[in-house]
């Protein structure tokens, strides 16, 4: 048996296409948002910030629905079994990895979202869309949500580092297939006939 398969050979060997253009679109919205979010936090406040601001959650609004069709296309496309060489508890990790990846992808969108309603800022996704106020105005609320999104943001970057660095380690330590399965495809060197 293959170290990719599992005992009953029905799981996949690679990510579907579409699973890893989400994956890696998602990773870049994500670096982009707290690249961003880093940045404009700092600005004083004038009409780039609030520009920045704009962009901030039209990015973050895009991230969460992509989001949304991610974890469709998760429940209904199952994913690579990992190598049967991985010890159980090392599996274990990975899965409670990518369940607290997936919920602070959900947790922060929607922390911003409370915060951007209680302090009084409607989110219109691209200047067109008005996206409705979760919660009525509440300075005080809003800046308990502000502590709570840069929490959450704090974690998201820790768990994102420790992803990175446990795909580094299969590929470059354990040399087995686990981020090369995710990474785009390449096109195959022409074989010699």
């Amino acid at each position: 048996m293959d170290s990719t398969t599992t005992a009953d050979d029905q799981r996949p060997m690679q990510y579907t296409g579409t699973a890893k253009v989400l994956h890696w679109l998602m990773a870049l919205l994500i670096v982009g948002l707290f690249a961003l979010g880093q940045y404009m936090s700092d600005l004083p406040m004038s009409p780039r910030k609030l520009q920045l601001y704009s962009w901030h959650k039209w990015i973050g609004v895009t991230a969460f629905l992509l989001l949304l069709v991610r974890m469709a296309w998760r429940l209904t496309h199952q994913p690579p079994a990992l190598p049967t060489q991985i010890p159980p508890l090392l599996r274990f990790a990975s899965h409670i990895g990518h369940g607290a990846l997936y919920l602070l992808m959900l947790a922060i969108p929607l922390s911003g979202w409370l915060m951007s309603s209680a302090k009084g800022y409607q989110t219109v996704w691209f200047g067109v869309l008005p996206i409705p106020d979760l919660l009525g105005k509440d300075k005080q609320l809003g800046d308990a949500l502000a502590e709570v999104h840069g929490a959450l943001n704090s974690v998201l970057a820790l768990v994102v580092l420790i992803h990175v660095a446990a795909a580094l380690k299969h590929h470059f330590i354990d040399r087995d297939d686990v981020l090369r399965r995710i990474l785009p495809a390449r096109k195959q060197e022409s074989q010699p006939q």
